[in-house]
C-alpha cells in the first residue's frame, strides 16, 4: 500500500498545492497504518499510536470530502468534462460506502473496542479508496491540467 502510496505522488505531486498536501496525508496514514499492522493484537495495551492513527484517518478522509473532490469535480465542470463528471458519480458512491465504515471503525476505537480483524478489514478499504481516489485525480485532474496548459 506504501509503495502504490509514493505512486500517487510521483504521478500527481506539483499539480496542485491541495492534492500535494492531501497525499502526503495520505503517505502519513499508510505510514501509521503499516506501524500498528505489525502488532494489531497489541492495539489495547498501548492505545496510543491507534488513537493517532485514527486522528490521520479522520483527517484525510475529510480532507478527501470537504476539499479534494469538491475541486476536482469543480475542475470537471469548469473545463466541460462530462465524462469525468460521470465516472465521479460512479465512484462516489463507493468512496462514501468505506467513509462509512472507516468512520465507524474510529467510532469503535473511541469506545475502546477495536478489535484486530476489524483493523485488517480496514487496510483493505484503505486500499480501494487509494484507487478510487487515484482514478479520480487522473481523470478529473490531469486532463484539465493539460487543457488549461494548451490554452495558455
Amino acid at each position: 500500500m506504501l509503495e502504490s502510496c509514493r505512486n500517487a505522488q510521483e504521478r500527481w505531486g506539483g499539480v496542485h498545492l491541495l492534492i500535494d498536501r492531501w497525499l502526503k496525508e495520505r503517505h502519513e496514514l499508510v505510514k501509521a497504518y503499516d506501524g500498528l499492522g505489525a502488532e494489531p493484537g497489541a492495539l489495547a495495551q498501548n492505545p496510543k499510536p491507534l488513537q493517532e492513527f485514527c486522528g490521520l484517518l479522520v483527517d484525510y478522509v475529510s480532507a478527501g470530502h470537504f476539499e479534494i473532490y469538491e475541486q476536482l469535480t469543480g475542475e470537471a465542470k469548469a473545463f466541460g468534462d462530462q465524462r469525468g463528471l460521470e465516472l465521479a458519480e460512479t465512484i462516489y458512491p463507493r468512496i462514501d460506502v468505506i467513509t462509512e465504515k472507516l468512520l465507524a471503525f474510529n467510532d469503535l476505537c473511541d469506545e475502546g473496542e477495536c478489535v484486530a480483524h476489524k483493523f485488517q478489514e480496514l487496510g483493505g478499504l484503505l486500499h480501494e479508496r487509494f484507487e478510487l481516489e487515484d482514478c479520480l485525480i487522473e481523470v478529473l485532474h490531469t486532463a484539465h491540467k493539460e487543457k488549461a496548459e494548451a490554452q495558455a
